[in-house]
């Protein structure tokens, strides 16, 4: 099923303008986010075709099967409470029947850990774009050669250096283990011995060991960084697949106010918490931010990255003992919103929508 099938079948009960024009935070730039609700025709819901969503390739236009909309917002998800109290300048169209709906009996404690840890989870994409900014990782991805090091003097050296030194091929070089002692070799030397070599080839993930004669010398101890190799690959996979993948106009946003950190999602950051303290207080969902120029300033990179952290740290400190306080309940009302997933969808049948 697609947005199309949606459409032409009329199954869609509730559509909005999301994301930043719905929380008033929208620029020239801004793209047109749109979430809503549609309703399985009986046959599919009844048989086995339930579909819970169904969205366009880049998922800025997401519609919700009603049961898996209700399913989420027992669980009080941040994304789908929004859509619940979308701003009614934001609202596309909206079934009557979904006005029976009770936020009130819907929001619990729950939304401290939800909006919580969204926060949070901002802060870390945040702290990681920053990272791979200040730190990027070498195009030229680095063999085994470059975390293995030779006991020489009174020291160590890396290997190629000390390959340099002897005048030496890699190729030529050959490895045994050396018993009781992880990761440690004994290195021999022969150019027309038919050593392995310390690496087979240059996508090799391990050292290489050969058959040594007895009677051959040892020249040297090499140890290979086996760990530090294993944590080095990883992080060249994960810094050029994001490459790859990174939105590049918020990457560029990101280097035009050279703070070296994701403005937008530390802007999301504090958009969630200052929603979880207005739940805990009010008891209700603002989606539309009364700050919008606040925001609209970090967005823009105005601040800098520890001082957004310490005023972060702050809110969660007041989320925490705003959480202790209120007289939310635990848990939403699940037999509230059992009964209703049953009425609506008997409602929205018995109207047609078959």
């Amino acid at each position: 099923m697609t947005i199309e099938d949606l459409k032409q079948q009329k199954l869609i009960i509730l559509e909005c303008i999301s994301e930043s024009k719905a929380y008033g935070l929208d620029t020239p730039e801004s793209d047109t986010d749109i979430k809503g609700v549609f309703i399985l025709p009986k046959k599919d819901f009844y048989g086995l075709n339930y579909i819970p969503q169904v969205s366009n390739a880049t998922n800025d236009i997401v519609y919700y099967e009603l049961g898996r909309y209700l399913e989420l917002l027992s669980v009080n998800n941040p994304n789908i409470l929004e859509l619940l109290n979308t701003p009614p300048s934001a609202v596309l169209y909206k079934h009557p029947l979904l006005d029976r709906i009770d936020s009130r009996r819907i929001l619990s404690k729950l939304c401290k850990n939800t909006f919580g840890k969204f926060a949070i989870s901002q802060i870390k994409k945040a702290k990681g774009l920053k990272k791979k900014i200040v730190n990027p990782v070498e195009k030229e991805c680095k063999s085994v050669l470059s975390f293995c090091y030779v006991n020489h003097e009174q020291g160590a050296i890396p290997l190629p250096d000390y390959l340099a030194l002897k005048n030496w091929k890699q190729e030529d070089c050959g490895l045994i283990n050396i018993p009781h002692m992880k990761n440690m070799y004994g290195l021999f030397y022969g150019a027309q011995l038919g050593y392995k070599g310390i690496m087979q080839h240059e996508q090799s993930n391990d050292v290489s060991l050969s058959s040594i004669p007895k009677e051959e010398k040892q020249q040297a101890l090499l140890y290979f960084n086996k760990d530090g190799y294993s944590s080095y690959c990883k992080e060249y996979k994960e810094y050029w697949n994001w490459v790859k993948h990174r939105n590049e106009a918020r990457y560029q946003n990101t280097q035009n106010h050279g703070k070296n950190y994701d403005a937008k999602n530390m802007m999301h950051t504090f958009r969630l918490l200052e929603m979880a303290l207005e739940i805990a207080r009010e008891k209700q969902i603002n989606v539309q931010r009364p700050n919008r120029e606040f925001l609209l300033e970090i967005k823009s990179g105005k601040f800098a990255y520890d001082t957004l952290l310490a005023q972060a740290n702050k809110l969660q400190a007041q989320l925490e003992e705003a959480f202790q306080q209120t007289d939310l309940p635990e848990h939403p009302d699940l037999h509230y919103i059992n009964q209703l997933a049953y009425e609506l969808r008997e409602g929205l049948y018995r109207e047609g929508f078959y």
